[in-house]
Order: C-alpha cells, then sequence, then structure tokens
C-alpha cells in the first residue's frame, strides 16, 4: 500500500534540487501526510482544530497502522499542532527505515529489480541519520513521482512545506476539502516555527561564542 507519507518521503529526497531536507521539517509533515491519510480512510476526523476518532479501520501500512493506534481517544482529544509535534518527533528516520526494510535490501539491491540503491540523506538536526539503502527503481518511488510530476495538489503542499518547489512562483495547489487545508495550514506554521526555534538557537550559540571568545582573550 503506498501511502502520501511514503510518497512525500521519495519526492523530498528525489525531486528538490536544492539541499536536502532538514529531518524535522520533514518529521512535521510526514505527522501531517499521516493525518490526511487518516482522514481519507476515516480513522479521525476533525472538530474545527481537534482530531476526533473515528470508527474502525483496517490500515495496511504498518507506520499508518501506528498512526492510527497512537490518535489520542478521550476529550478534549488533541489539536493537528499537537499530533504534528507529538507523532512527528524522528518519523522522518522511521520512514526511512521502513522503506529501506521494504524495498530494500542489505546488498544494496531492490529485490525483483535488480537495480541499485541509495542511502537517504538529510540534513540534520540534532537526529541520528538514518540507515538503509532505498531503491532507485520500485514500483513505489515510479508512483511516488508520478504523483507528484501531475502536480497532485496535496503532495504538492506538503514537498513544499519542506523546500521541495513543485509549482511556478505565486500559485498554490487546489485544495479543495476543508479538513485537508486545516492539516496543511498546521504544516506550514509548525515547519515555520521549528524554523524559527533553529535559527533563534543559531544566533544566541553565536553570541555566546563571542561573548566566550572575548572573555578568553
Amino acid at each position: 500500500m503506498d501511502t502520501t507519507p511514503q510518497d512525500l518521503l521519495v519526492v523530498a529526497l528525489e525531486a528538490g534540487a536544492g539541499p536536502p531536507p532538514e529531518q524535522g521539517e520533514l518529521s512535521l509533515a510526514l505527522a501531517g501526510a499521516e493525518l490526511i491519510d487518516l482522514l481519507d480512510i476515516r480513522a479521525v476526523q476533525l472538530d474545527d482544530t481537534r482530531i476526533l476518532p473515528g470508527g474502525p479501520t483496517a490500515v495496511a501500512d504498518g507506520l499508518l497502522a501506528q498512526a492510527a493506534a497512537a490518535v489520542v481517544r478521550q476529550p478534549p482529544f488533541e489539536t493537528v499542532e499537537d499530533w504534528l509535534w507529538r507523532r512527528g518527533r524522528q518519523l522522518a528516520a522511521a520512514y526511512a527505515a521502513a522503506l529501506a526494510a521494504t524495498l530494500g535490501s542489505a546488498s544494496g539491491t531492490a529485490p525483483g529489480t535488480g537495480g541499485p540503491a541509495r542511502r537517504p540523506r538529510f540534513h540534520r538536526a540534532n537526529e541520528a541519520q538514518p540507515g538503509g539503502p532505498i531503491p532507485t527503481d520500485s514500483a513505489g518511488r515510479r508512483a511516488a513521482m508520478d504523483r507528484w510530476e501531475s502536480r497532485e495538489p496535496v503532495l504538492t503542499a506538503l514537498a513544499a512545506a519542506v523546500g521541495v518547489e513543485g509549482l511556478p512562483p505565486g500559485r498554490q495547489p487546489d485544495i479543495t476539502d476543508d479538513d485537508v487545508a486545516t492539516v496543511l495550514a498546521a504544516v506550514n506554521d509548525a515547519v515555520q516555527e521549528l524554523d524559527a526555534v533553529r535559527q533563534r538557537r543559531a544566533i544566541e550559540e553565536a553570541a555566546f561564542a563571542n561573548i566566550w571568545r572575548g572573555g578568553a582573550g
């Protein structure tokens, strides 16, 4: 079963012309992608920005099943923002490992294809580098890239949140579902917040280093 998080991971690693994504931002977007898939299969529903559990739903994908099981089922329930920060913790590494385990092999060859595999590369922000090869030619990768090349709105919006440009400047994906739009807005806000925190930390560390050097001199 191909899922939106799996497709997002492939696109983030394959389609960007610039540097690879930060793990933190990608993890937040993956958590948003999970929530969108859970909404699609009615495993959850939104009440404004709160996530309400839906009816019992069979989920074939392992990580998406974990996401469904992680939904808070007691009032006052959880907001989309809280879900992104909680579920998104180190989620990029989990998806990279799952993709490698499913499609790759320790020898670096994609099962059934004979094709080469490449390891996922991320910028790190206090997170471990995910390991395991990702095949360069597989049905999952081709499906993700087909979805990307057609500029499917949800995948395009999620990829844009982690810095992968998919549409001409000034154009926005046509999102018609209000719940999906709510999740995408929360993803963008969380990514911006994480980037702001990282910038503040860098400024503080630089200021401390200057003070240290001044004192040492």
